[in-house]
């Protein structure tokens, strides 16, 4: 069993909502994000969403645009990120770790240090998962095969124009979890329709057998909370970037872990 897949089995059985935050490595300083996923772990983080920088995030806002940018310029990397979880690792064997992206930084990863390289890299430095947004599932079955022989999960968007065959195609490769990106368009992007999420939470359950995430518009304990009591779990990217940009150094952590242990009380308050 993945580290993932008992995380949630775990939470489960305790009636709990996983909290998922997304932070881009290497923003916004290069050298803090294996201090700041600790801070996000002691908050009450379950599963840590890292975000590989890549030049031409089309999925993502302007936020995590910029973010993904300033990391860039610092020198962040593939390698640098998978440094960052092998860091990560040396203190926290417990917490998943998931690597979301792009499909050009992880084959640049192969062509240049062999085919293969990457998810045995990837596996030795302790990811857990991987989420490529332009990885469709009737393209990557060679992908999942290769993750789940290195003990990680291929995790798959959703979104409120998936059809029921395209859910049905993800479910058969899926693992981990999938993440239903509750509004259309970029991250950060419009108004959160939480009783559009609802009505969305148990189709997508009809096909999909593992947990269903959701992100993309939420951005405080009450959206959590809403968004928490359909889902299995909560992603929050864009808000947590807005709350750590411009902040000095010895701020970033704390500011991150205050924000997520007020998010982690909201869900940690719902009904079991």
């Amino acid at each position: 069993m993945s580290r993932i897949a008992a995380t949630f089995d775990k939470l489960k059985a305790e009636g709990r909502k996983a909290l998922i935050p997304y932070v881009t490595a290497g923003f916004p300083f290069a050298d803090i994000t294996p201090e700041l996923m600790h801070g996000m772990a002691a908050a009450g983080a379950d599963v840590i969403e890292l975000g590989v920088p890549f030049s031409d995030p089309m999925a993502d806002g302007p936020v995590i645009q910029k973010a993904g940018e300033a990391a860039l310029a610092l020198g962040v990397g593939m390698t640098q990120v998978l440094a960052m979880v092998a860091a990560f690792r040396t203190r926290n064997s417990s917490t998943p770790v998931v690597l979301m992206g792009y499909a050009n930084p992880v084959e640049r990863y192969d062509q240049k240090h062999g085919a293969g390289a990457f998810v045995r890299d990837a596996a030795q430095a302790g990811v857990d998962g991987v989420l490529i947004v332009d990885y469709p599932p009737e393209e990557c079955a060679d992908f999942a095969a290769a993750l789940k022989a290195h003990g990680m999960d291929l995790i798959f968007l959703l979104a409120p124009t998936s059809t029921d065959a395209r859910m049905a195609q993800v479910a058969r490769m899926a693992s981990g979890y999938v993440y239903y990106v509750s509004l259309k368009g970029v991250t950060g992007a419009g108004h959160l329709d939480t009783d559009a999420v609802r009505r969305m939470i148990p189709r997508i359950r009809s096909h999909v057998s593992v947990p269903v995430g959701v992100g993309f518009g939420i951005r405080d304990a009450a959206s959590a909370q809403a968004v928490g009591a359909a889902a299995d779990a909560v992603v929050i990217g864009t808000r947590l970037i807005q709350l750590i940009e411009g902040l000095p150094q010895e701020a970033v952590v704390p500011a991150a872990a205050d924000f997520l242990s007020g998010i982690r009380q909201a869900l940690d308050a719902l009904p079991r």
